[in-house]
């Protein structure tokens, strides 16, 4: 019988050297989104997935991270003195999101490396790895198939996306066979390959289910370039002996390890939003006639 999966791992130790020099002083996870971090889009999307123990990977310099899922007793006394209610409900569900626990990656070896150091928490358990660098804004649509895939077949599930042939060299790609409707069977993964090299332009998106063998492939995968362990390897060696599938998705993701694509979250979330939504809207069509394009 399948185990149900009850347990996330997001990995948030990263340097974030896109984002330099603001990441020199506050983790990249923290960078807002319109007006959360975009670590919190993550935990929300694990929580409403059903995923309510979740292990964040954190490094050093990313305090910031624990102090905005605590409590702070100063705020919220202060917000209910003052009467701002509505503040208040939000900070509190912050802090009320999920059993939230950290670990500590000491060395940047990679993003193997770092689901390696989940192994004591999840235990001989499947689990979710959701990355921080990419946020899905889907009411946890996509995370929910994958979970369903998972119980379905009792396999890892990579979340997978079409990409253009020269964008494929930042991802790993993966061999694909057709299963279903949006479901693939992976019959083999590569990391950043050449596009005359790739198999498909099916990229590896930061959604992963894995079955808790994928630690045992961690342990035999040996260090890249940089002396980095690549997640791709040992999801390579799992396949070699349990099937791995792809789940394809089209929308709802933004890169925010992507400068453009973290402005395009901001200002398409932000346009989403009834209290912001309609001014920022106005301020843009201003804007684009004024530069005379629109």
């Amino acid at each position: 019988m399948t185990s149900p999966v009850r347990k996330a791992v997001i990995p948030a130790a990263g340097l974030g050297t896109r984002f330099l020099p603001v990441t020199k002083s506050q983790p990249k996870e923290m960078l807002p989104v319109v007006d959360k971090p975009s670590i919190q889009y993550v935990v929300e999307e694990a929580v409403r997935a059903g995923l309510t123990d979740i292990l964040i990977i954190t490094g050093r310099g990313k305090r910031a991270i624990e102090d905005h899922f605590d409590r702070n007793f100063e705020l919220e006394y202060y917000l209910e003195q003052k009467g701002k209610h509505e503040l208040l409900k939000e900070v509190q569900e912050t802090s009320d999101l999920g059993n939230i626990h950290y670990i500590r990656q000491k060395d940047p070896l990679g993003l193997g490396h770092a689901v390696s150091v989940a192994r004591e928490h999840v235990g001989n358990e499947p689990f979710a790895v959701l990355l921080g660098d990419d946020i899905m804004v889907d009411d946890s649509r996509l995370l929910r198939s994958m979970l369903d895939v998972h119980d379905r077949y009792g396999r890892s599930v990579l979340a997978l996306m079409e990409v253009l042939p020269e964008q494929i060299s930042s991802y790993g790609c993966v061999e694909p066979e057709a299963v279903e409707a949006e479901l693939v069977r992976v019959h083999s993964i590569v990391e950043k390959p050449k596009k005359e090299d790739a198999p498909s332009n099916l990229a590896v998106i930061g959604r992963y289910v894995f079955t808790p063998e994928i630690f045992d492939a961690l342990d035999r995968i040996e260090p890249g370039a940089g002396g980095e362990l690549q997640l791709t390897d040992a999801i390579g060696l799992l396949n070699e002996t349990q099937t791995v599938y792809g789940r394809t998705f089209t929308d709802g993701r933004y890169d925010i390890g992507q400068k453009v694509d973290f402005l395009r979250a901001n200002v398409e979330l932000a346009l989403d939003r009834p209290d912001i939504g309609p001014e920022l809207e106005q301020f843009l069509v201003e804007l684009l006639r004024g530069r005379g394009l629109a």
